[in-house]
């Protein structure tokens, strides 16, 4: 099941799907009334129809699923994922800006649910994760900086992926992110306060998504990058994430478990 199917990335999710040799799509749904409504999920994707009709009723929709796949907004992504733990199926949750009350209560959910929750659904920002978490472990004394791009329509900054990088950074220096973060400068801020995490967000125009990392120390400076080319690459994860996670034991899991990356140290 598809969740948020009118967006820019339940589309995406459709199209993915509709091209997959071993998945079909069981459910499309609006969170709210829309013009699409009663409409095939897969016409309105732009692809061949579906047979599937999209609904706004996520009860519905969750009875005939095997997977929630969902990018919507957090007090819905709550709910579903509620509703996932009652059903015992699987809840990849690609949606960000939570509050920590909203991670708890997935948490909770988590106890009865297969859920997979990132920041950023690409395989490439998990590699990418990584190398931050080895970078800022060896380098323990240099100075950690994120900027981010993306779209004039993002709602949340810094992105969700901005923030895994962060955290990423900070786990492997064995600090709290929100101990350290800096999120904004702005006049005299006088020097950097050492073992500073800091973040840059930049919106305009149709930038799908750029996360640059950057450490910088004496007289040298490395930089990390991800460039997101087309949305298909978190769809592309969200269905491996949803596949992987057929079969589980309940818990809250990330993309870094789905590609194993624990078992390669």
């Amino acid at each position: 099941m598809v969740a948020g199917a009118d967006g820019r990335m339940g589309r995406a999710l459709i199209r993915a799907i509709a091209e997959a040799d071993d998945l079909s799509l069981s459910a499309a749904l609006l969170i709210t009334a829309h013009p699409e409504l009663g409409k095939d999920a897969g016409t309105m994707a732009g692809t061949t129809a579906l047979d599937v009709t999209l609904t706004a009723d996520p009860l519905a929709a969750i009875t005939q699923a095997d997977a929630v796949l969902d990018f919507t907004a957090p007090a819905f992504s709550v709910e579903l994922a509620g509703l996932c733990a009652q059903a015992r199926i699987v809840h990849v949750i690609g949606t960000t800006g939570f509050s920590e009350d909203q991670n708890e209560k997935i948490r909770a959910a988590a106890r009865h649910a297969v859920i997979i929750k990132s920041g950023n659904m690409s395989l490439g920002v998990t590699v990418l994760a990584d190398l931050v978490r080895q970078a800022a472990r060896v380098l323990a004394a240099y100075d950690v900086e994120i900027i981010e791009l993306h779209h004039r329509m993002k709602a949340d900054a810094p992105s969700g992926t901005a923030l895994l990088l962060g955290e990423a950074a900070a786990q492997a220096r064995d600090v709290q992110l929100k101990e350290h973060a800096v999120f904004s400068r702005e006049g005299h801020t006088g020097a950097r306060q050492n073992g500073a995490i800091g973040f840059a967000s930049v919106r305009g125009g149709t930038v799908i998504g750029e996360h640059h990392v950057i450490l910088a120390g004496p007289s040298e400076r490395i930089e990390l990058s991800h460039v997101a080319e087309d949305r298909a690459i978190f769809a592309h994860g969200a269905l491996v994430a949803a596949r992987w996670g057929q079969g589980r034991k309940p818990g809250l899991y990330g993309m870094r478990d789905v590609l194993g990356l624990d078992q390669l140290r």
